[in-house]
């Protein structure tokens, strides 16, 4: 059962917090204002372009224009769903594991989606599809009992677009980012209310919410001190080499202890070393086609030991089988009659370093007559065990959030 907490208490960090909300958005539609009609050239178009250019608080709320995969209320919203887990020792011994609620979740999460879509256009449409739905079963659902989930949909990249070589998609690029951060200004016009949050991406998602909160998050102290962590899961967050800021974020750090907030988690998994054309691992190319800075690296918090060395996992999988071409890729899902499942004792991680790459290694625990299956790399060694990064190490997220929710509601 999820450890509970008492959180009823309004203190006055959080109005501070509050009123640092409603200063940053009233500054932010001033500076609106001021800049006139004016409008760059290269200015993206997008459905939710009201809510991007007005994020004011005011007594009425800033029209939202936003789809929701998921938020508090939303009817069948997939982030809020059944947990109860099927355990499956080294011995195969099996045991169920219900789950619970935190009576009063204090923070809230902005989760924004991998790639998963199927369309066969350079950009997703709007449209809620099952990819969507189930990777937010996948990846945000186990959050929801200590924080309160939202998850824009947004005209992401499709899986055809990703797999499309010699084309530019800069500006397909810019279209998904333009839906992602006018969700975040509507998230913080109209559902923030002050409340600490924590950002979940994976992948594109990861992406996404990079340039997010290298725009908008690192550069403004109000905003910022909204921020619990950033779970930066599966992309090329960079850091000056050596050190735990500098390269993506100037002012938000590694996480290094599991109280510690306003802090971030970024890695990529592997079972083997990256190879030299590894898509992960080491730093990208940016959106210009330039090479990265010669200064920094790709950044490697281990979600089971922040503090560095090696830790166990605690993988959790639905058992549900994922649709699309990515569920082909995934295999069959394990067959148990819980929503989920998880292998405990099965992985252990840690951050290495080799070549130029940082990654998450993965290793099984080997112990004799453990015969529960081992995640593969299903779609080749470049891309290592990217599409388990986040269930392998889901209950150490779930867990670490729940503790960095606790220090920031001090």
């Amino acid at each position: 059962m999820v450890e509970q907490h008492g959180y009823g208490r309004v203190n006055s960090r959080r109005v501070f917090r509050l009123m640092s909300t409603l200063i940053v958005l009233l500054m932010t539609a001033i500076a609106v204002v001021s800049c006139g009609d004016d409008s760059s050239p290269s200015e993206v178009a997008s459905p939710s372009k009201e809510a991007e250019a007005s994020p004011v608080a005011q007594s009425s709320p800033v029209p939202s224009n936003t789809v929701w995969l998921c938020r508090p209320g939303l009817e069948n919203n997939p982030c809020e769903t059944d947990l109860t887990a099927t355990l499956i020792a080294a011995d195969g011994s099996k045991t169920t594991e219900p789950f619970g609620v935190d009576r009063d979740r204090p923070i809230d999460c902005f989760y924004v989606y991998p790639t998963v879509s199927g369309q066969e256009t350079m950009n997703a449409n709007l449209n809620i599809d099952p990819e969507q739905t189930a990777i937010a079963v996948q990846q945000a659902a186990r959050f929801s009992p200590v924080c309160k989930v939202y998850a824009p949909i947004y005209r992401q990249l499709t899986l055809k677009a990703i797999n499309t070589a010699g084309v530019d998609l800069t500006a397909a690029r810019d279209l998904a980012y333009a839906d992602v951060v006018a969700a975040w200004q509507d998230y913080l016009a109209n559902h923030n209310d002050g409340r600490g949050v924590v950002l979940i991406g994976h992948s594109q998602g990861t992406g996404m919410l990079t340039r997010l909160t290298t725009e908008e998050i690192d550069p403004k102290p109000e905003v910022r001190r909204l921020l619990v962590s950033a779970l930066l899961i599966g992309g090329a967050v960079t850091v000056t080499i050596g050190k735990d800021v500098g390269g993506d974020f100037q002012k938000i750090p590694a996480c290094r202890t599991e109280t510690q907030t306003g802090c971030v988690v970024a890695y990529s998994s592997f079972n083997q070393p990256p190879p030299a054309d590894s898509r992960f691992g080491r730093p990208r190319k940016t959106s210009s086609g330039a090479e990265p800075p010669a200064d920094v690296e790709v950044l490697c918090v281990n979600p089971a030991s922040l503090s560095g060395g090696t830790g166990d996992l605690r993988p959790y999988f639905p058992t549900e089988p994922f649709p699309g071409v990515l569920g082909q890729l995934g295999g069959a899902p394990p067959p148990e009659s819980t929503p989920w499942v998880a292998y405990p004792g099965l992985y252990t991680s840690r951050c290495e370093s080799a070549e130029g790459a940082n990654w998450l290694q993965i290793d099984t625990t080997g112990i004799a007559g453990d015969t529960r299956p081992v995640v593969a790399q299903t779609i080749g060694p470049t891309w290592g065990l990217h599409l388990y990064d986040m269930g392998l190490a889901m209950g150490n997220l779930v867990d670490l959030v729940r503790k960095q929710a606790a220090a920031y509601s001090e």
